[in-house]
């Protein structure tokens, strides 16, 4: 195949096609394309000729560039109708489609897409994203330019970007995974608001386990319901038993009581307790923002004892700031910071490091004094002690100041 150049799809798109002669047999449809190893391939040409579409192989083309698209053969040469079974067309499925753009976290359009010859073979090399890209497929580029010099180009290059699946309402595209799951949660959580419905378990699927948890809980109460309703619910159970119990339980707080119940049977029984009895704490209270993971040690334990204690569990707590010291009934009586497993003796007690003037909530205390009490002793959390004065749980800075922030100031944090 000869006269293939770098181009715009939306310049070739309804040019006419011709034989080798010159007779013009019909307009150029669609664009067929394939996963190749590097990048996606072009596979064929979609002809429209009257009511009659028609699939042209890609080796049958000779020419193919914004002025001139030729084949060899003529139209009932060896022709099928209609592409083959399960391909990929530019036009149906890619051309004003989403993407994530994960640098800029937010969801856009794919105005057009750039062909680039690689390797003798004509390939699918990048998505514009831009203004310049919407001018272009509707002709006022060159227009627009006289008044605007410098008109700036935003493509993301096919290398970036994945496939999240293909069906009757077209394709959804998605950054890689790894840069997904390198993205703030906040980040993550804006994207799938903006996703069409249909896409967004496309993109769930994507993330492992502990991302999608972090990011759902960041949604809305209304847009992470509809989030769970849509994934199967083993899908959904998994996803659950990453996230924190506090967070878990938020989640299925917004359910409604039965789908809740269904996620919580799927669950290990000691945490659906556990979520479940959080579950059970006032919306208005110090215990419904509770977390009930924390890390606690005997006062017979050592400094050292105490870190190696920290490290065991580091991986399985969202938020370690502080070491709680319980006797063996589960009452509180110290506390020791990070900073105080750092600079002490690890021979030491933690009985002679850990302080004893504590600064505790009820579970029943409204969050407003919760948000008093860390803000006067510059907590960044604090121990929640049941009915029975045993330590339930701890509530952080950040997820008090939360509640009382608007949502709008929630998503731009």
């Amino acid at each position: 195949m000869r006269g293939a150049t770098e181009l715009y799809i939306s310049s070739v798109l309804d040019q006419p096609i011709s034989d080798l002669a010159g007779q013009v047999l019909g307009r150029l449809l669609d664009v067929a394309v394939a996963p190749g190893e590097v990048l996606p391939v072009v596979t064929g040409l979609l002809l429209k000729d009257g009511r009659r579409v028609i699939f042209i192989p890609w080796e049958r083309v000779v020419i193919f560039n914004p002025r001139v698209i030729s084949f060899s053969g003529g139209l009932d040469d060896h022709l099928t109708d209609g592409p083959p079974p399960g391909t990929i067309l530019v036009r149906r499925h890619l051309l004003d489609r989403q993407i994530v753009d994960v640098n800029g976290a937010k969801v856009v359009r794919v105005n057009d897409i750039k062909l680039t010859p690689y390797e003798e073979r004509l390939c699918l090399f990048s998505v514009d994203i831009g203004f310049r890209g919407l001018l272009r497929r509707l002709g006022y580029e060159r227009l627009w330019s006289l008044f605007q010099k410098n008109l700036p180009k935003r493509e993301i290059g096919w290398q970036f970007v994945n496939p999240l699946g293909i069906n009757a309402s077209g394709l959804t595209l998605s950054m890689a995974r790894d840069q997904l799951a390198d993205m703030h949660p906040s980040d993550l959580a804006e994207i799938i608001s903006n996703l069409h419905r249909d896409s967004i378990e496309g993109i769930i699927k994507t993330l492992d386990h502990e991302v999608a948890g972090e990011a759902i809980h960041e949604l809305d109460a209304e847009t992470r319901t509809q989030v769970i309703s849509q994934l199967d619910v083993e899908h959904a159970s998994e996803i659950l038993e990453e996230m924190q119990p506090d967070e878990a339980a938020d989640v299925l707080a917004d359910l409604p009581e039965e789908q809740a119940q269904e996620l919580l049977d799927l669950l290990d029984h000691e945490e659906a307790s556990e979520i479940q009895e959080l579950m059970e704490h006032k919306e208005d209270t110090a215990g419904a923002l509770m977390n009930s993971d924390f890390i606690a040690v005997s006062p017979l334990s050592t400094v050292g004892e105490a870190f190696m204690e920290l490290k065991r569990q580091a991986a399985e707590i969202e938020a370690i700031f502080y070491v709680y010291v319980l006797d063996h009934d589960g009452y509180l009586i110290g506390v020791m910071s990070l900073r105080d497993l750092l600079i002490h003796d690890p021979a030491l007690p933690v009985v002679e490091v850990m302080t004893q003037q504590l600064k505790t909530l009820e579970i029943t205390d409204p969050p407003e004094e919760a948000l008093a009490l860390l803000a006067k002793y510059d907590l960044i959390a604090a121990p929640i002690i049941d009915q029975d004065g045993k330590m339930a749980g701890v509530v952080t800075i950040d997820d008090v100041v939360e509640m009382f922030l608007p949502y709008a100031l929630k998503r731009k944090r």
